[in-house]
């Protein structure tokens, strides 16, 4: 077996074990969207696509994006390499009569998919867990049609310096000492803090980028980049995803990226970056 297809496997293990990031007890649609509702970036992305699109959640997980998204007319694939994580997610659609979602178990690197076939590709916590997050990139970029959207959550370099100090405390204490607020709010909820657990403190494969580092991936996929979320440009509200950010200076966008060590830093310090393609 080649390496990065070891890697790969190892990955795929990692999360069959304790799929992410799992549903809490007696879920319900409403809390569904309650939850969403709590989060400023689910609402810009639900008002950024048209109600008709057809949509991918690469690398889904247990598919509650893709299941907040299956709104409207819209049609949604749900894409995992994760068996037991799509069962889980298939079984919160048919709970919570989500029809339009449909599940579908691959390897993004090899994606079954139709290339250019996607109003909107969406991939969030992803990319960075593969050997090559660059080539990743590629293959999801193709999936999307000329116009559509591609909208990817990846690890920022500066904000993910918080969890790397708690994940250092946890590791010499033997995780006797995990200084994690989100694992205090999960007490009450055994499966769900060990899928936060293992996904933010012990995973085999990880890397971390840079607004720039994603602007090039961009570039050399023919994508055009339009702005981050949260926005690397102040005072920018970034109200829709769909712009471009105004006036977007590089010396700006790497002080953005330092305050986003407190701002982004207590969630693990995941960004998104959203662009068009050509």
């Amino acid at each position: 077996m080649p390496i990065a297809d070891a890697r790969t496997e190892t990955v795929r293990r990692f999360y069959d074990a304790a799929p992410f990031p799992g549903y809490p007890a007696r879920d319900s649609l409403a809390a569904l969207y309650a939850r969403a509702g709590r989060s400023r970036f689910a609402q810009l992305l639900d008002d950024a696509i048209p109600a008709d699109a057809r949509v991918v959640d690469v690398g889904c997980g247990t598919a509650q994006m893709a299941l907040y998204l299956a709104r409207a007319d819209r049609r949604v694939i749900a894409a995992d390499l994760s068996l037991p994580a799509l069962r889980l997610g298939q079984s919160a659609a048919r709970r919570l009569g989500l029809a339009s979602v449909q599940f579908v178990e691959t390897d993004l690197s090899c994606a079954g998919l139709r290339p250019a076939s996607f109003d909107v590709v969406f991939s969030s916590g992803v990319l960075h867990h593969t050997p090559n997050p660059a080539a990743s990139f590629g293959s999801i970029a193709r999936l999307t049609r000329p116009g559509g959207l591609v909208i990817v959550g990846v690890y920022n370099a500066f904000a993910r310096v918080p969890l790397r100090v708690r994940r250092a405390i946890a590791r010499l204490s033997r995780f006797r000492i995990v200084l994690d607020s989100i694992l205090r709010d999960r007490l009450d909820e055994p499966e769900r803090r060990t899928a936060w657990l293992r996904d933010q403190y012990q995973h085999p494969e990880e890397h971390c980028h840079t607004v720039a580092e994603v602007k090039r991936w961009f570039e050399r996929n023919g994508v055009t980049y339009l702005r981050t979320y949260p926005s690397t440009v102040f005072g920018d509200e970034g109200c829709d995803l769909t712009m471009p950010a105004v006036d977007d200076w590089v010396v700006e966008g790497w002080l953005a990226q330092i305050e986003w060590i407190w701002t982004l830093g207590r969630e693990g310090g995941l960004f998104f970056s959203i662009g068009r393609r050509r």
